[in-house]
Protein backbone atom coordinates (compact mmCIF):
# COMPACT_ATOMS: atom_id res chain seq x y z
CA UNK A 1 0.00 0.00 0.00
CA UNK A 2 1.55 3.75 -1.08
CA UNK A 3 0.37 6.53 1.08
CA UNK A 4 -1.72 7.65 -2.35
CA UNK A 5 -3.83 4.33 -1.31
CA UNK A 6 -4.31 4.69 2.27
CA UNK A 7 -6.07 8.28 1.87
CA UNK A 8 -8.17 7.41 -1.03
CA UNK A 9 -9.23 4.28 1.05
CA UNK A 10 -9.25 6.15 4.27
CA UNK A 11 -11.83 9.29 2.23
CA UNK A 12 -13.78 6.99 1.02
CA UNK A 13 -14.78 3.95 3.30
CA UNK A 14 -14.29 6.38 6.87
CA UNK A 15 -17.24 6.12 9.13
CA UNK A 16 -15.84 9.12 10.68
CA UNK A 17 -16.00 11.11 7.32
CA UNK A 18 -19.61 10.01 6.81
CA UNK A 19 -20.28 11.59 10.10
CA UNK A 20 -18.92 14.81 9.25
CA UNK A 21 -20.68 14.78 5.88
CA UNK A 22 -23.96 13.81 7.30
CA UNK A 23 -23.33 16.85 9.78
CA UNK A 24 -23.85 19.26 6.85
CA UNK A 25 -26.76 17.45 5.55
CA UNK A 26 -28.20 18.30 8.95
CA UNK A 27 -27.37 21.97 8.49
CA UNK A 28 -28.34 22.20 5.50
CA UNK A 29 -31.83 20.56 6.52
CA UNK A 30 -31.89 23.54 9.24
CA UNK A 31 -31.89 26.23 6.45
CA UNK A 32 -34.84 24.72 4.63
CA UNK A 33 -36.32 24.07 8.38
CA UNK A 34 -35.73 28.11 8.66
CA UNK A 35 -37.23 29.47 5.33
CA UNK A 36 -40.16 27.04 5.82
CA UNK A 37 -43.76 29.43 6.13
CA UNK A 38 -46.00 28.87 9.01
CA UNK A 39 -48.95 26.63 8.60
CA UNK A 40 -52.04 28.18 8.91
CA UNK A 41 -54.49 26.66 12.17
CA UNK A 42 -57.79 25.86 11.12
CA UNK A 43 -60.69 25.73 13.71
CA UNK A 44 -63.89 23.91 13.34
CA UNK A 45 -67.02 24.13 16.12
CA UNK A 46 -70.27 22.69 15.58
CA UNK A 47 -73.03 23.16 17.90
CA UNK A 48 -76.64 23.82 19.16
CA UNK A 49 -78.82 26.55 19.99
CA UNK A 50 -81.79 25.71 22.37
CA UNK A 51 -83.83 28.33 24.18
CA UNK A 52 -83.61 28.19 28.61
CA UNK A 53 -86.51 26.45 30.26
CA UNK A 54 -89.37 28.18 31.26
CA UNK A 55 -88.48 30.85 28.17
CA UNK A 56 -90.60 32.35 25.19
CA UNK A 57 -88.81 30.25 22.58
CA UNK A 58 -88.07 32.65 19.47
CA UNK A 59 -87.05 30.09 16.32
CA UNK A 60 -87.10 26.43 16.15
CA UNK A 61 -83.62 24.56 17.73
CA UNK A 62 -80.91 25.28 15.17
CA UNK A 63 -77.31 24.09 15.00
CA UNK A 64 -74.50 26.54 14.97
CA UNK A 65 -71.45 25.97 13.06
CA UNK A 66 -68.10 28.67 13.08
CA UNK A 67 -65.30 27.93 10.92
CA UNK A 68 -62.06 29.95 11.65
CA UNK A 69 -58.64 30.66 10.07
CA UNK A 70 -55.55 31.92 11.19
CA UNK A 71 -52.19 32.65 8.99
CA UNK A 72 -49.32 33.66 11.11
CA UNK A 73 -46.75 36.72 9.25
CA UNK A 74 -43.51 35.74 9.30
CA UNK A 75 -42.17 39.36 9.19
CA UNK A 76 -39.03 40.26 7.43
CA UNK A 77 -37.54 41.27 10.63
CA UNK A 78 -38.08 37.95 12.10
CA UNK A 79 -37.58 35.73 9.11
CA UNK A 80 -34.27 37.13 7.84
CA UNK A 81 -31.85 36.94 10.93
CA UNK A 82 -33.32 33.41 11.26
CA UNK A 83 -32.42 32.04 7.56
CA UNK A 84 -28.94 34.20 7.47
CA UNK A 85 -28.39 32.26 11.08
CA UNK A 86 -29.28 28.50 9.52
CA UNK A 87 -26.89 29.95 6.24
CA UNK A 88 -24.42 31.11 8.18
CA UNK A 89 -24.31 27.41 10.50
CA UNK A 90 -24.50 25.16 7.01
CA UNK A 91 -21.09 27.57 6.34
CA UNK A 92 -19.61 26.16 10.07
CA UNK A 93 -20.66 23.01 8.78
CA UNK A 94 -18.81 22.52 5.48
CA UNK A 95 -15.90 24.21 7.02
CA UNK A 96 -16.21 21.41 9.89
CA UNK A 97 -15.83 19.20 7.45
CA UNK A 98 -12.71 20.83 5.72
CA UNK A 99 -11.14 20.87 8.78
CA UNK A 100 -11.58 16.96 9.86
CA UNK A 101 -11.03 15.82 6.46
CA UNK A 102 -7.63 17.98 7.10
CA UNK A 103 -6.98 16.32 10.70
CA UNK A 104 -7.58 13.16 9.60
CA UNK A 105 -5.20 13.48 6.46
CA UNK A 106 -2.55 14.68 8.90
CA UNK A 107 -3.04 11.84 10.92
CA UNK A 108 -2.96 9.09 8.52
CA UNK A 109 0.76 10.82 7.23
CA UNK A 110 2.17 11.13 10.83
CA UNK A 111 1.27 7.79 11.58
CA UNK A 112 2.16 6.56 7.88
CA UNK A 113 5.53 8.05 8.04
CA UNK A 114 6.06 6.80 11.88
CA UNK A 115 5.34 3.06 10.13
CA UNK A 116 8.18 3.99 7.94
CA UNK A 117 9.99 4.77 10.43
CA UNK A 118 9.56 1.91 12.65
CA UNK A 119 10.27 -0.29 9.76
CA UNK A 120 13.65 0.90 8.99
CA UNK A 121 14.73 1.16 12.45
CA UNK A 122 13.26 -3.31 12.71
CA UNK A 123 15.42 -3.60 9.46
CA UNK A 124 18.52 -1.78 10.59
CA UNK A 125 17.74 -4.11 14.15
CA UNK A 126 17.66 -6.95 12.58
CA UNK A 127 21.31 -6.23 10.03
CA UNK A 128 22.87 -5.42 13.54
CA UNK A 129 21.66 -8.40 14.99
CA UNK A 130 23.12 -10.40 11.66
CA UNK A 131 26.83 -8.61 12.35
CA UNK A 132 26.71 -9.91 15.90
CA UNK A 133 25.89 -13.25 14.90
CA UNK A 134 29.22 -13.18 12.32
CA UNK A 135 31.33 -11.96 15.49
CA UNK A 136 29.79 -14.10 17.86
CA UNK A 137 30.28 -16.96 15.91
CA UNK A 138 33.95 -15.92 14.95
CA UNK A 139 34.69 -15.63 18.57
CA UNK A 140 32.93 -18.22 19.34
CA UNK A 141 35.60 -20.93 17.52
CA UNK A 142 38.78 -18.55 18.71
CA UNK A 143 37.45 -19.29 22.48
CA UNK A 144 37.23 -22.92 21.19
CA UNK A 145 41.08 -22.79 19.28
CA UNK A 146 42.44 -20.96 22.51
CA UNK A 147 43.04 -18.20 20.87
CA UNK A 148 40.93 -15.54 22.47
CA UNK A 149 40.20 -15.52 26.31
CA UNK A 150 36.66 -17.07 27.71
CA UNK A 151 35.96 -13.33 28.62
CA UNK A 152 35.37 -12.34 25.17
CA UNK A 153 32.79 -15.08 24.41
CA UNK A 154 30.87 -13.62 27.43
CA UNK A 155 30.82 -10.34 26.33
CA UNK A 156 30.05 -10.92 22.40
CA UNK A 157 26.98 -12.91 24.46
CA UNK A 158 25.78 -10.05 26.19
CA UNK A 159 26.01 -7.74 22.79
CA UNK A 160 24.35 -10.39 21.16
CA UNK A 161 21.51 -11.01 23.59
CA UNK A 162 21.02 -6.20 23.76
CA UNK A 163 20.87 -6.67 19.52
CA UNK A 164 18.42 -9.45 20.00
CA UNK A 165 16.16 -7.32 22.21
CA UNK A 166 16.52 -4.09 20.22
CA UNK A 167 15.41 -6.56 17.41
CA UNK A 168 12.26 -7.50 19.29
CA UNK A 169 11.25 -4.24 20.48
CA UNK A 170 11.50 -2.95 16.66
CA UNK A 171 9.52 -5.40 15.81
CA UNK A 172 6.88 -4.87 17.94
CA UNK A 173 6.78 -1.25 17.69
CA UNK A 174 6.02 -1.93 13.83
CA UNK A 175 3.12 -3.75 14.95
CA UNK A 176 1.94 -0.85 16.95
CA UNK A 177 2.16 1.31 14.75
CA UNK A 178 0.33 -0.65 11.99
CA UNK A 179 -2.19 -1.34 14.00
CA UNK A 180 -2.36 2.60 14.87
CA UNK A 181 -2.43 3.49 10.76
CA UNK A 182 -5.32 0.39 10.80
CA UNK A 183 -7.11 2.00 13.16
CA UNK A 184 -7.08 5.05 11.27
CA UNK A 185 -7.74 3.80 7.92
CA UNK A 186 -10.58 1.64 8.90
CA UNK A 187 -11.67 -2.70 8.96
CA UNK A 188 -11.27 -2.19 5.08
CA UNK A 189 -7.53 -2.58 5.30
CA UNK A 190 -6.70 -5.88 5.91
CA UNK A 191 -4.49 -7.02 8.73
CA UNK A 192 -1.69 -8.12 6.83
CA UNK A 193 -0.58 -5.30 4.32
CA UNK A 194 2.56 -3.66 4.08
CA UNK A 195 3.49 -0.61 3.00
CA UNK A 196 5.74 0.19 0.06
CA UNK A 197 9.22 1.62 1.17
CA UNK A 198 10.94 4.71 -0.89
CA UNK A 199 12.23 7.09 0.01
CA UNK A 200 9.56 10.41 0.14
CA UNK A 201 10.97 13.59 -1.14
CA UNK A 202 8.85 16.98 -0.13
CA UNK A 203 9.20 19.97 -2.26
CA UNK A 204 10.22 23.00 0.31
CA UNK A 205 7.25 24.72 1.54
CA UNK A 206 6.22 27.88 -0.13
CA UNK A 207 7.78 31.17 2.29
CA UNK A 208 6.22 31.70 5.63
CA UNK A 209 4.98 35.24 4.70
CA UNK A 210 2.63 33.94 2.15
CA UNK A 211 2.05 30.76 3.97
CA UNK A 212 0.90 32.72 6.65
CA UNK A 213 -1.52 35.06 4.46
CA UNK A 214 -2.76 31.76 3.08
CA UNK A 215 -3.57 29.86 6.19
CA UNK A 216 -5.63 33.06 7.40
CA UNK A 217 -7.91 33.02 4.64
CA UNK A 218 -8.45 29.76 3.76
CA UNK A 219 -7.64 27.50 7.27
CA UNK A 220 -11.20 25.73 7.63
CA UNK A 221 -11.31 26.03 11.54
CA UNK A 222 -10.55 29.79 11.21
CA UNK A 223 -13.54 29.53 8.71
CA UNK A 224 -15.61 27.79 10.83
CA UNK A 225 -15.07 30.00 13.90
CA UNK A 226 -15.96 33.19 11.43
CA UNK A 227 -19.19 31.00 10.57
CA UNK A 228 -20.31 30.23 14.00
CA UNK A 229 -19.23 34.33 14.90
CA UNK A 230 -21.61 35.20 12.13
CA UNK A 231 -24.51 32.73 12.66
CA UNK A 232 -24.07 33.86 16.46
CA UNK A 233 -24.35 38.02 15.45
CA UNK A 234 -27.42 36.99 13.30
CA UNK A 235 -28.95 34.72 16.74
CA UNK A 236 -28.46 38.22 18.64
CA UNK A 237 -30.23 40.27 15.66
CA UNK A 238 -33.11 37.36 15.80
CA UNK A 239 -33.60 37.78 19.88
CA UNK A 240 -33.89 41.73 19.22
CA UNK A 241 -36.23 41.42 16.45
CA UNK A 242 -38.31 39.03 18.98
CA UNK A 243 -39.31 42.59 20.45
CA UNK A 244 -41.33 43.53 18.07
CA UNK A 245 -44.83 42.56 17.26
CA UNK A 246 -46.02 39.41 15.32
CA UNK A 247 -48.45 39.57 13.15
CA UNK A 248 -51.26 37.07 12.08
CA UNK A 249 -54.64 37.40 9.95
CA UNK A 250 -57.74 35.51 10.94
CA UNK A 251 -61.16 34.55 9.27
CA UNK A 252 -64.33 33.69 10.83
CA UNK A 253 -67.95 32.59 10.22
CA UNK A 254 -70.51 31.74 12.35
CA UNK A 255 -73.63 30.13 10.81
CA UNK A 256 -77.16 30.00 11.91
CA UNK A 257 -80.51 28.91 10.34
CA UNK A 258 -81.52 32.57 10.06
CA UNK A 259 -77.70 34.43 10.13
CA UNK A 260 -74.43 34.36 8.50
CA UNK A 261 -71.55 36.39 10.36
CA UNK A 262 -68.11 37.02 8.49
CA UNK A 263 -64.93 38.47 10.07
CA UNK A 264 -61.76 39.11 8.48
CA UNK A 265 -59.26 40.86 11.27
CA UNK A 266 -55.28 41.11 12.50
CA UNK A 267 -53.90 39.61 15.14
CA UNK A 268 -50.82 40.85 16.99
CA UNK A 269 -49.04 39.63 19.70
CA UNK A 270 -47.40 42.55 21.32
CA UNK A 271 -44.11 42.56 23.56
CA UNK A 272 -45.63 44.33 26.89
CA UNK A 273 -43.70 42.23 29.36
CA UNK A 274 -40.98 40.20 28.00
CA UNK A 275 -38.45 42.60 26.60
CA UNK A 276 -35.97 39.59 25.71
CA UNK A 277 -33.37 40.57 28.34
CA UNK A 278 -32.35 37.09 29.29
CA UNK A 279 -31.77 35.88 25.79
CA UNK A 280 -30.51 39.02 24.43
CA UNK A 281 -27.78 39.04 27.04
CA UNK A 282 -26.88 35.43 26.28
CA UNK A 283 -26.38 35.99 22.80
CA UNK A 284 -24.08 38.85 23.02
CA UNK A 285 -21.95 37.29 25.08
CA UNK A 286 -21.54 33.80 23.24
CA UNK A 287 -20.88 36.33 20.90
CA UNK A 288 -18.24 37.80 22.38
CA UNK A 289 -16.87 34.86 23.62
CA UNK A 290 -16.87 33.89 19.71
CA UNK A 291 -14.60 37.26 18.82
CA UNK A 292 -12.03 36.03 21.70
CA UNK A 293 -12.27 32.69 20.42
CA UNK A 294 -11.54 33.60 16.85
CA UNK A 295 -8.78 36.16 17.84
CA UNK A 296 -6.83 33.39 20.38
CA UNK A 297 -7.40 30.98 17.62
CA UNK A 298 -5.44 32.84 14.41
CA UNK A 299 -3.17 33.49 16.91
CA UNK A 300 -2.27 29.83 18.08
CA UNK A 301 -2.50 28.46 14.30
CA UNK A 302 -0.13 31.53 13.56
CA UNK A 303 2.14 30.29 16.04
CA UNK A 304 2.09 26.60 15.06
CA UNK A 305 2.82 27.65 11.23
CA UNK A 306 6.11 29.17 12.11
CA UNK A 307 6.58 26.02 15.01
CA UNK A 308 6.61 23.72 11.68
CA UNK A 309 8.36 25.68 9.54
CA UNK A 310 11.32 25.41 12.46
CA UNK A 311 10.83 22.23 13.01
CA UNK A 312 11.20 21.57 9.07
CA UNK A 313 14.37 23.86 8.45
CA UNK A 314 16.03 21.92 11.91
CA UNK A 315 15.01 18.45 10.23
CA UNK A 316 16.14 19.69 6.98
CA UNK A 317 19.56 20.39 7.99
CA UNK A 318 19.59 17.29 10.03
CA UNK A 319 19.26 14.92 7.57
CA UNK A 320 21.43 17.30 5.21
CA UNK A 321 24.11 16.80 7.66
CA UNK A 322 23.74 13.26 8.23
CA UNK A 323 23.36 12.10 4.62
CA UNK A 324 26.07 14.41 3.77
CA UNK A 325 28.80 12.56 5.60
CA UNK A 326 28.29 11.34 9.23
CA UNK A 327 26.37 8.15 8.60
CA UNK A 328 28.72 7.75 5.33
CA UNK A 329 31.51 8.09 7.80
CA UNK A 330 30.58 6.18 10.27
CA UNK A 331 29.59 3.48 8.13
CA UNK A 332 33.01 3.48 6.47
CA UNK A 333 34.44 3.06 10.71
CA UNK A 334 32.58 0.10 10.68
CA UNK A 335 33.63 -1.68 7.83
CA UNK A 336 37.45 -0.88 8.38
CA UNK A 337 36.82 -1.44 12.19
CA UNK A 338 35.36 -5.41 11.07
CA UNK A 339 38.07 -5.86 8.39
CA UNK A 340 41.04 -5.16 10.94
CA UNK A 341 39.40 -7.11 13.29
CA UNK A 342 39.33 -10.37 10.98
CA UNK A 343 43.04 -9.36 10.37
CA UNK A 344 43.88 -9.32 14.15
CA UNK A 345 44.57 -5.58 14.19
CA UNK A 346 41.65 -4.58 16.68
CA UNK A 347 39.94 -5.94 19.28
CA UNK A 348 36.16 -6.93 19.78
CA UNK A 349 35.38 -3.54 21.69
CA UNK A 350 36.45 -1.29 19.31
CA UNK A 351 34.21 -3.09 16.58
CA UNK A 352 31.19 -2.81 19.16
CA UNK A 353 32.34 0.94 19.68
CA UNK A 354 32.15 1.41 15.74
CA UNK A 355 29.15 -0.54 15.58
CA UNK A 356 27.39 1.24 18.00
CA UNK A 357 28.55 5.32 16.60
CA UNK A 358 26.96 4.13 13.21
CA UNK A 359 23.93 2.95 14.65
CA UNK A 360 23.67 6.13 16.72
CA UNK A 361 23.94 7.75 13.22
CA UNK A 362 21.76 5.46 11.47
CA UNK A 363 18.92 5.76 14.21
CA UNK A 364 19.73 10.17 14.13
CA UNK A 365 19.14 9.87 10.55
CA UNK A 366 15.78 8.27 10.43
CA UNK A 367 14.06 10.23 13.10
CA UNK A 368 14.81 13.28 11.56
CA UNK A 369 13.71 11.62 8.28
CA UNK A 370 10.52 11.37 10.29
CA UNK A 371 10.36 14.62 12.05
CA UNK A 372 11.00 16.11 8.21
CA UNK A 373 7.57 14.26 6.94
CA UNK A 374 5.55 15.10 10.59
CA UNK A 375 6.59 19.07 9.94
CA UNK A 376 5.70 18.66 6.45
CA UNK A 377 2.51 16.81 7.00
CA UNK A 378 1.56 19.75 9.43
CA UNK A 379 2.21 23.01 7.25
CA UNK A 380 -0.04 20.76 4.74
CA UNK A 381 -3.05 20.80 7.41
CA UNK A 382 -2.22 24.25 8.26
CA UNK A 383 -3.22 25.21 4.46
CA UNK A 384 -5.60 22.75 4.43
CA UNK A 385 -4.79 21.20 0.87
CA UNK A 386 -7.96 18.78 1.13
CA UNK A 387 -8.97 16.49 -1.80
Amino acid sequence: MSLPDLEAMMFNQSPALRGAANAVDAARAAVDTARTIPNPQIELMNGNRNPRSGSSPVGADARLKTVSITQDLDMPWHRLPRVDGALAGLNAAQANEQSFKADMRAQLRLRYYDLVRRTAENRVAAEDVKLMIGIHKRIELQVATGEKARFELVKANAELLNAQKMQESATLRVRQSSGALRALVGVQLPETFEIQEKTHTFAPPAPLAAVRDEVRRTNPELQRTRAERQQLDRKLSEEKALRLPKFALRADQDSDPEWRNKRMGVAMNVPLWDWRGGPIGEAAARLSQSDNQLAYQEFSLLQSLEAAYQQYDIANAQMVALEGGIVRNAANALRIAELAYKAGEKNFLEVIDAQRVYRAARNELITAQFELASAWAEIERLRANTP
